[in-house]
């Protein structure tokens, strides 16, 4: 299912060849979040306007001194993978028009799933919709009707209070989740407490450091 209608560019070429600033792509395990533990080619886009203090890929903030790929060699990568699931993240993807990636990546028959803010406009044809909104940085009240999954990352009190101000925004029956950051080990504690109180909540755990893969 696409989730956002957007005008359709008639040439396919015109397609194939739009460029993204990527940081970089590779056939892995998903880690975390609702499809953890699934195979998928991650494509990480370049540029990002929300810059989290705790982020652990703030080389993807500037769009500059990072390849630039046309979207038939993300394409011919993806497809030589052989991988079912491609997952779009960033940096901040929605920075970027995502709709000739994943209008090319949807001719491979491929799912597409993407991980954003929600703080830009929401563009592409998408199957799967991760919104982890961030408080500095709020998410456009259009993209709410699309989420699919709300994934939160968890320091303190403030941001249980922030997811649940986003996730009564969200479609009934949105997967909700309730992530730690990495390096804060007392919001486990908090977390765990707050799912066992309100358990239409679950916990996302970061797995693919703990399995070391990338």
């Amino acid at each position: 299912m696409n989730k956002q209608p957007v005008a359709l560019m008639n040439d396919e070429k015109e397609i194939l060849d739009v460029e993204y600033p990527i940081v970089e792509h590779f056939y892995t395990i998903q880690g975390e979040g609702a499809h953890s533990g699934r195979a998928s080619y991650f494509i990480r886009t370049a540029g990002c306007d929300v810059n989290c203090w705790w982020c652990d890929v703030k080389e993807s903030w500037e769009e500059e001194g990072h390849p630039v790929m046309k979207v038939s060699e993300l394409v011919e990568v993806v497809k030589e993978s052989g991988a079912p699931f491609v997952v779009i993240t960033g940096g901040e993807p929605l920075m970027h028009d995502l709709f000739p990636l994943t209008k090319a990546l949807h001719s491979l028959g491929v799912q597409i799933h993407i991980e954003t803010s929600g703080s830009s406009p929401l563009t592409g044809e998408l199957d799967w919709i991760t919104l982890s909104p961030k408080r500095f940085k709020k998410p456009t009240e259009e993209i709410f009707e699309f989420v699919d999954e709300l994934k939160v990352v968890v320091l303190t009190n403030k941001d249980l209070a922030w997811a649940e101000e986003n996730a009564a925004k969200c479609p009934e029956g949105t997967t909700l989740l309730l992530q730690p950051e990495w390096d804060t080990p007392k919001s486990i504690p908090l977390i765990v407490d707050y799912v066992k109180e309100h358990p239409e909540w679950g916990i996302s755990l970061q797995t693919h450091k703990f399995l070391k893969v990338p």
